[in-house]
């Protein structure tokens, strides 16, 4: 059986100033084909090597597979539906397959708007897709469809789910394969060395209101250190990989595990030959600020901090669970570790004004980290600030949820003076650090960083990639009026995803009235029993008479 998989081609000016990012997801679901016999697998990577559409019909009709998987995070399911339509035509005895965050959420949506798409795997992709394809394999594809645990699918117009998968119990069991992907393709420009995304854990145990990752992943669960380390040691002596960024959400969260792991790459030598970044939380950085000197040995070089907002209100209201001040102290802490920090902001909701961003600025600046990300709020329709936002939710174009383009629209600015002052923001900081801060702070290896991160920032600025300031037409305040987002208001939500988000607040509504009412029952309850200790009784007279109520 051939098996073709597809990255889609997709674009924006968000994390590819950085370089090119190895799609982890193949090496992933590849390696654990193999470990069931599959193993002729091909990959396509449309988005590193910039293939169109004609190009892609011609190399999947060379290939002709028996199954052509692809996925989709918000901002690519459109190219995604677009690859697998394109297989409909080339190759149409083949099995189209879509997963990722989005196709999870949204299968009714995805499903109702590409109906050419055969199933959609729901969760992590692992084990339900090894299933699906032993079912394909056997021939009992699609007459046994429905015994198979997270899938999604069309029958006739009606579309149906099956019973959710399990999350993958055992992560050690995957054994990645790396081999598939182009590594001269995937550089991280900081550094001009190539750059890989293992993952040392899944899932996270927060529940952060503008974030889904929590409700994909579901429950936490982490994998050995030492068969991590064998992964990382592979990627550095099979593919010249010299730099790498751990997946997780949050990857400190186990604090012993993490310590393991940094103490294993210590023990193999392996910082002389690699460094790396992660993702965590500001309060997990208080937490091992004694551990900070070790994390720097094992070769952390690059933390970036979920700070997301410089007022405390829209920490609560992100349910970020952190407060304002430990931000400074946690990059304090890593910049006296020798460790880079960014941090990252969150701005653009509906009650963003000139203002509040101004305030962010002023903090970041204040705080001094090493760099200062401004990301777009972008309402994931699957979170649970979406429904809260959902009213106030103008575009449905999904290829817009990029962190990049202003989805919403401020009651206090319109979404160009929006996107431009956010580039103030941007040019103030990074003028200012590349003027007094880059070229003169340190030596060796933070200098060389730190200007490597400059260069990122000024090749996706020259090429107008950075943002998407090219394709909006923004060349600095005097071109606001022309700034032009190119949004698809033909893009609306389907009936089937509405009916299913309105049956889904229903049971949420539901269940807060049982909740209600079952305090309510409780207070009831209390009061009778605190009115007959009043009248002199106890709790074992309550008890005695009760029956003789009853029994009346």
């Amino acid at each position: 059986m051939r098996i073709v998989l597809v990255h889609p081609n997709y674009h924006s000016g968000g994390a590819e100033i950085a370089g090119n990012w190895p799609p982890a997801w193949v090496a992933y679901l590849a390696g654990h084909l193999r470990t069931a016999g599959y193993s002729d697998i091909h990959f396509i990577d449309a988005m590193t090597n910039h293939i169109d559409d004609d190009e892609l019909r011609r190399m999947l009709g060379q290939l002709k597979p028996d199954v052509i998987g692809t996925t989709a995070i918000t901002p690519s399911i459109y190219v995604a539906e677009q690859v697998l339509k394109i297989a409909q035509e080339e190759c149409p005895s083949a099995v189209r397959v879509l997963g990722g965050v989005h196709a999870t959420f949204m299968y009714k949506q995805v499903l109702s708007e590409a109906p050419w798409i055969d199933v959609i795997v729901r969760g992590e992709g692992e084990e339900i897709f090894q299933n699906l394809i032993r079912s394909i394999d056997a021939g009992d594809w699609p007459n046994n469809r429905k015994k198979i645990k997270g899938l999604a699918f069309r029958e006739g117009e009606k579309i149906v789910a099956t019973q959710a998968a399990s999350t993958v119990k055992n992560l050690d069991a995957i054994d990645p394969d790396w081999s598939l992907l182009e590594w001269s393709k995937y550089i991280y420009v900081p550094l001009g060395v190539r750059v890989a995304i293992p993952n040392l854990a899944r899932g996270c145990p927060f529940t952060c209101s503008f974030c889904s990752q929590w409700k994909f992943w579901r429950d936490y669960r982490i994998r050995e250190p030492k068969k991590v380390v064998d992964e990382i040691e592979c990627l550095v002596d099979d593919h010249g990989v010299g730099f790498f960024i751990l997946a997780d959400e949050e990857p400190t969260i186990n604090r012993k595990k993490f310590v393991q792991f940094c103490e294993e790459l210590i023990e193999r030598g392996l910082p002389d030959r690699i460094k790396w970044g992660i993702n965590t939380r500001v309060t997990d950085i208080m937490r091992d600020k004694e551990l900070l000197p070790l994390y720097r040995r094992a070769g952390l070089v690059h933390v970036s901090l979920g700070t997301e907002a410089a007022a405390q209100l829209k920490l609560d209201q992100f349910n970020k669970e952190t407060k304002v001040e430990e931000n400074r102290e946690a990059i304090r802490l890593l910049r006296e570790a020798d460790i880079f920090t960014e941090a990252q902001f969150i701005v653009g909701l509906d009650n963003e004004t000139p203002e509040t961003l101004e305030e962010t600025f002023q903090m970041a600046w204040d705080w001094q980290p090493d760099l200062a990300n401004w990301s777009m709020y972008t309402p994931w329709p699957f979170t649970p600030l979406f429904q809260e936002l959902r009213d106030k939710v103008e575009v449905f174009d999904f290829s817009k949820y990029n962190f990049v383009t202003p989805i919403m629209a401020p009651e206090a600015m319109d979404r160009a003076t929006l996107l431009d002052r956010v580039m103030h923001n941007y040019r103030r900081f990074y003028m200012r650090k590349a003027l007094f801060y880059y070229p003169w702070r340190g030596t060796g290896f933070r200098r060389r960083y730190l200007l490597g991160c400059l260069k990122a920032f000024l090749k996706a600025g020259f090429a107008r990639t950075f943002y998407d300031l090219g394709k909006a037409n923004y060349w600095g305040p005097q071109s606001k009026k022309k700034v032009d987002f190119h949004f698809d208001h033909s893009r609306q939500i389907a009936e089937a995803q509405t009916a299913d988000w309105e049956a889904a607040a229903d049971r949420v509504a539901r269940a807060a009235e049982r909740r209600k009412a079952i305090r309510a029952q409780g207070k009831d309850r209390a009061k009778e029993r605190a009115a007959v200790m009043a009248c002199g009784g106890g709790e074992q007279q309550l008890t005695e008479s009760a029956p003789k109520v009853a029994g009346g």
